[in-house]
């Protein structure tokens, strides 16, 4: 019922501009026509479920021949295998005849949108078959390939399989028995936590902590956080590498901020599991990653700097790597002052956090990257004084306020001290409001909003405004 009542006028499922309607829209459609084809609707009757699935096709028809896809997370995976399984399902006679479903009822199929290969999925099923195993890094979207599998599924130890419950549900469907109970159990806890619906992930409980973390720090860590989070940086730290949520591959972006967090409590850690990503001038978020992250790299040029200052005299090599990342990020600012992402919607988180690193640093091609990138939040502050890549929101503001806060080119220029003043109200407003919800804006295979990281930079930031004006 619930995906039912989520279905746009228009017919598509999920937040933001068409592109990233495509999955959600996808997966609902294939799930109604799922649910048609083997006659398990309990408390919706067949005739709505077909409408929705009918008008659901009709979106989809429309979506597919939209591009500009966002790199989410095994989008190339997960799309032409949707499309596949709704065509499929379209081909049962009991399905697009018996419930009337328009020209699908005659002929029609899902085309596959263009850049997506409808051979993938079992490509990449062909290659587990061939390594004897599924690897770690599929199975936060294992989903993907679960059909083009033939059995051979992974071992799920305990809990959720890649730290989804989409991934898990679809391990669940395999008809495996081993680890089949904890894996229930894990989906029950889910499901009771988010009363009766699943996100994205779960938990994110070190993701969560080390963003939130760093966020609070930026005014000054209060004293009475300082033990939390100190205990947070032990049990996150590892020295093989930190891993985003239980299931997942270790990553770069991670494991700097575990060294930056450490760092920031006044227990620093070593830097040395960053090794792992090096990939000549940069880190790869997480080994063999085709597309770099400019917001990964900006928290490990945070994290070798703030090691640095702890243990200047490590070494030239540490420092060169260093030097090398704030280039590299230096030479990924778009020419209007910005940075993009691909694990966030909004220019404006990633050219905070570029920006953030690359204030720790001196000389004149760093200075004026931070002119201009504070050059560019004032020239797209909203007329109500927020900022929003799509929409106002509080979030976003508040990294057009960090921008503007880091730039000592703009902090005695009267228009900042405007464009500060205007945007006061959008975070006092966030800040204020008992369970301000934070829209999507967050990348995994779809979009997603991590609410206590979002409030964690916007309290924060009204702390550093506030401070300011003193």
């Amino acid at each position: 019922m619930w995906l039912l009542e989520q279905q746009s006028p228009a017919g598509s499922w999920g937040e933001g501009p068409a592109p990233y309607r495509l999955l959600p829209t996808l997966a609902v459609t294939e799930a109604l026509l799922s649910t048609l084809r083997n006659g398990t609707a309990a408390a919706v009757s067949p005739q709505r479920l077909a409408a929705a699935a009918d008008t659901g096709l009709t979106a989809l028809r429309d979506l597919c021949s939209t591009g500009g896809w966002p790199d989410t997370a095994a989008i190339e995976i997960l799309v032409p295998d949707l499309v596949l399984l709704i065509n499929e399902h379209l081909n049962q006679s009991e399905v697009a005849a018996q419930h009337r479903l328009g020209p699908w009822a005659r002929g029609q199929r899902l085309p596959q949108p263009c850049g997506f290969q409808a051979a993938l999925p079992e490509r990449i099923a062909e290659r587990c078959r061939a390594a004897g195993g599924v690897p770690l890094k599929l199975h936060h979207t294992f989903e993907g390939i679960a059909r083009h599998l033939r059995r051979m599924v992974p071992s799920v130890p305990g809990g959720l399989l890649g730290s989804s419950p989409a991934a898990t549900a679809a391990w669940l469907a395999t008809g495996t028995d081993s680890g089949r109970e904890q894996a229930v159990t894990a989906l029950t806890a889910v499901a009771d936590r988010y009363d009766g619906l699943f996100p994205e992930a779960s938990p994110i409980s070190v993701f969560e902590r080390l963003w939130v973390a760093t966020a609070l720090a930026r005014p000054g860590l209060p004293t009475v956080c300082v033990p939390s989070i100190r205990t947070w940086a032990a049990e996150i730290y590892d020295a093989t590498g930190v891993r985003g949520a239980p299931g997942l591959l270790p990553d770069a972006d991670d494991t700097a901020m575990a060294v930056l967090v450490s760092a920031l409590a006044g227990v620093p850690r070593d830097p040395a599991p960053l090794a792992a990503f090096e990939a000549g001038d940069h880190y790869d978020c997480y080994v063999g990653e085709d597309t770099g992250s400019s917001t990964a790299n900006a928290h490990v040029l945070q994290a070798l700097t703030a090691w640095l200052s702890h243990r200047p005299t490590t070494g030239d090599a540490l420092q060169t790597r260093r030097d090398g990342t704030r280039d590299w990020i230096l030479a990924r600012q778009q020419p209007d002052g910005a940075w993009h992402d691909k694990w966030h919607t909004s220019p404006y988180y990633a050219t905070e956090r570029c920006v953030t690193a690359l204030s720790g640093h001196t000389g004149p091609t760093t200075r004026e990257a931070v002119r201009s990138a504070a050059d560019w939040v004032l020239a797209t502050q909203r007329e109500d004084g927020s900022w929003g890549v799509w929409d106002s929101t509080a979030e976003e503001t508040a990294y057009a306020v960090c921008i503007l806060l880091k730039s000592t080119d703009h902090a005695a220029r009267p228009d900042a001290t405007a464009a500060l003043r205007r945007a006061e109200h959008i975070l006092r407003d966030a800040s204020s409001s008992s369970g301000h919800h934070h829209p999507a804006l967050w990348h995994d295979k779809t979009l997603y909003a991590p609410q206590a990281m979002a409030q964690a930079e916007v309290t924060a930031t009204l702390e550093l405004l506030l401070t300011r004006q003193l």
